[in-house]
């Protein structure tokens, strides 16, 4: 892209932002899809916009090239803004209920949607072997400099999942990975064929009121994340043959203010 076009990328799209801010609907609506058609590798999240203004489908999933870009933005600071403005622990939650739980001890950890770490650094001392994927490179290097992970890879973790790996992992979490999901039937599957049998996949999820989702699996909210509907996360969960340990309501985070509910949960893979 020339400087000229990403100018125009730009100006395109804060307008539609303003236009968006101003409650003009439509407009911004018609101004998301002229930006689409300026980037349709959909740097700015023009997709996920328009499905939570109600003027498009739900797409399967945040694009590739949004997520990458709006973490990227945010690598340096993020773990202030996560943790200390929008009151961000998850991580310490996954700890605190393995701990419960029981569960362990572990030999190897797959942290899904790493980050810079967070999730890393709750679980350090519970397990030797850690590796981390993001499909940010900025959140790969802040990871990298605190020396919590023995591998770091960039790259989009449902593809990363399709790699045959050598070795399986006995935990896999995923802390704030499915809302940039859609769909998750690939999500989970590629989840079960790198767990060890019987490991432990520790998972949080957005969700809204079931007369907000309806009969839907997923749609876009108001903040442009996923949220998900409880009874989809347990289908998939069984038909991927992990049984529940527990499946707990939180607070996953604070949105200008507002709490923003989902689940945490703790499943466990069958026996091979």
């Amino acid at each position: 892209m020339t400087k000229l076009e990403n100018e125009e990328l730009i100006e395109a799209y804060n307008r539609a932002l303003d236009l968006e801010k101003a409650g003009k609907i439509e407009e911004a609506a018609d101004a998301y899809k002229h930006v689409l058609e300026l980037d349709p590798e959909d740097h700015g999240g023009a997709a996920v916009r328009l499905a939570s203004m109600g003027k498009a489908v739900t797409p399967p999933k945040a694009p590739d090239a949004y997520v990458s870009t709006l973490f990227d933005q945010h690598a340096e600071v993020f773990d202030m803004v996560l943790v200390d403005q929008l009151g961000y622990s998850v991580p310490l939650m996954v700890r605190d209920k393995i701990e419960k739980l029981g569960l362990g001890p572990f030999k190897r950890l797959l942290d899904l949607g790493c980050g810079t770490g967070l999730s890393g650094e709750a679980l350090n001392d519970l397990v030797p072997h850690k590796t981390g994927v993001d499909i940010a490179e900025g959140m790969v290097e802040v990871a990298d400099d605190k020396e919590i992970y023995e591998d770091l890879y960039v790259g989009e973790v449902v593809e990363f999942l399709k790699v045959d790996e050598d070795e399986r992992w006995d935990l896999i979490v995923a802390t704030d990975v499915l809302p940039y999901m859609g769909e998750l039937e690939e999500f989970f599957a590629g989840t079960a064929s790198n767990i060890e049998p019987e490991g432990v996949f520790a998972f949080s999820s957005e969700t809204l009121p079931d007369d907000v989702l309806g009969d839907q699996d997923f749609i876009v909210g108001k903040y442009h994340r996923f949220a998900h509907a409880e009874r989809y996360v347990r289908a998939l969960l069984e038909k991927n043959g992990f049984s529940i340990l527990d499946l707990s309501p939180i607070i996953v985070r604070y949105e200008q203010g507002e709490p923003v509910p989902g689940h945490l949960v703790i499943a466990k893979a069958h026996q091979g």
